[in-house]
């Protein structure tokens, strides 16, 4: 079976429970192919929790979630050391975060500390317990979810955090027919308790292997540099976008265009999927916020201002 027909029975299996998000399902999926993480902000009750949770359930992977609260300590995410009297020697005891699929629900509501004990994790694959650095099985995806709105007592993410992030992604609020279907779907049952695995961990992991044999033409590279660099140049830019944001949007790319089918990135695959890449990575100065100028705007005026390589895209 080819990639594109493995994939699409992951997608069709989210259907089944998100109605009307299947680009939110691609996106999650592209970072997953990719080896990234999602950070998912939107209102209460969109679907956050349950488009992760039915991610999760369609792969054969362990899931662990993590509800985050202020009073949470690193401890309680990464794991601890216990002494066991009885072989005279101290154990560790893994945290939530030692799983393949994590769910990190309402991250922003727990301290700087906490929030900070993600970091080696999602940008190494490990943790360090008493010295010793732990790795995590792989793969390792983190999804996590944040409430935009009711900021009293939260904690914003920290700019190194964020940029841990392959996608910032919001949900948005379904159709006036998507929601009717799914009122439908839950009126006798739980559809994501009907959800069962269509992807191994070993199909997962050629997947991911495959991504990197995806192709990217030398222009298309230097297309998502120059990309890159306007956002350091904008006037209302205090912080552009760094070298890391371009390799993210390159890796995001080739997983993309796996999941379409190809064997080459276009520059429609950047185009796309810089917002998504960039928004979270770029900072504004004050006048940009006084003007109501948002992140997804300056991305979309930086694309329509860089020129885009055609020349030598191929048309296959």
């Amino acid at each position: 079976m080819s990639h594109e027909l493995v994939i699409e029975k992951v997608l069709s299996n989210i259907d089944r429970v998100m109605i009307g998000k299947r680009d939110i399902a691609e996106l999650s999926m592209t970072a997953l192919l990719a080896g990234g993480h999602v950070l998912l902000e939107d209102v209460p009750g969109v679907g956050k929790t349950m488009m992760v949770k039915a991610l999760a359930r369609s792969i054969g992977a362990t899931f662990k979630r993590i509800q985050f609260t202020p009073d949470l300590l690193p401890s309680d995410v990464l794991g601890v050391s216990i002494y066991n009297p009885k072989e005279m020697e101290f154990e560790f005891r893994p945290g939530p975060i030692i799983g393949n699929i994590v769910l990190a629900d309402e991250i922003n509501r727990t301290s700087p500390k906490t929030q900070a004990a993600l970091l080696e994790s999602m940008e190494e694959s490990s943790v360090t317990i008493d010295g010793e650095t732990i790795r995590i099985p792989q793969p390792f995806f983190v999804m996590a979810t944040q409430n935009p709105i009711e900021y009293e007592g939260t904690y914003p993410l920290p700019e190194a955090q964020l940029d841990r992030f392959l996608f910032k992604l919001r949900m948005g609020y379904p159709k006036r027919l998507e929601e009717v279907e799914v009122l439908v779907r839950a009126e006798k049952s739980v559809p994501i308790d009907e959800l069962e695995p269509v992807l191994s961990i070993e199909d997962l992991t050629v997947l991911q292997k495959a991504v990197k044999d995806v192709d990217v033409d030398h222009s298309v590279k230097a297309y998502m540099v120059d990309c890159a660099a306007e956002t350091r140049l904008n006037p209302y830019v205090y912080l552009g976008v760094s070298p890391r944001g371009s390799l993210a949007l390159m890796k995001s790319c080739q997983a993309y265009a796996l999941i379409k089918g190809r064997t080459f990135v276009t520059p429609d695959d950047v185009k796309y999927l810089a917002p998504f890449v960039f928004g979270h990575r770029i900072i504004l100065k004050p006048e940009a916020k006084y003007e109501g100028i948002t992140t997804t705007e300056i991305v979309e005026r930086i694309l329509a201002k860089v020129s885009v390589p055609i020349d030598r895209v191929r048309t296959r």
